[in-house]
């Protein structure tokens, strides 16, 4: 069975910033990682993408249910691309979207980019794997006690 990828664009560097050069960049790295047959896209994406709710502050006002509620649409289009998993380049996004999935139960892990990319070289420390799911933990780790 191979692992489904979906990426958060940032609102920031993409619809704020920098637009879909930013974003195609940002698939060209997610792609390149992950396999371009494991990647899924949500619709709509890259300047079109919805906000998350974690940005702006919003992550750290106090208020959690309404931060929560105006992220149900980024749950439900999360859920709608089939991915086991969502990568998030920010750190709002991550913490916002990781709230999103334990609040509506969607089940699926958020992780950094930086930590994909640690994990397709090979340089990914077992005390980095918070985020990780059961089925990628174990992916390249080096356990001393069983090396010779």
């Amino acid at each position: 069975m191979k692992i489904k990828f979906t990426v958060q664009d940032p609102c920031q560097i993409v619809r704020k910033s920098y637009g879909d050069p930013i974003a195609e960049d940002l698939r060209f790295v997610v792609k390149s990682v992950v396999g371009e047959e494991n990647f899924v896209d949500m619709q709509p994406n890259r300047s079109n993408n919805y906000c998350c709710g974690g940005g702006g502050g919003f992550l750290q006002s106090g208020f959690k249910e309404q931060r929560l509620e105006y992220g149900r649409l980024k749950d439900q289009q999360i859920k709608a691309t089939g991915a086991d998993y969502c990568i998030a380049g920010c750190h709002n996004c991550h913490a916002q979207i990781h709230d999103l999935s334990e609040h509506y139960g969607g089940h699926y892990p958020v992780v950094h980019l930086w930590t994909l990319i640690c994990l397709s070289l090979g340089i990914l420390g077992p005390n980095e794997r918070e985020y990780l799911g059961d089925d990628l933990k174990e992916v390249n780790v080096f356990h001393p006690e069983t090396a010779e």
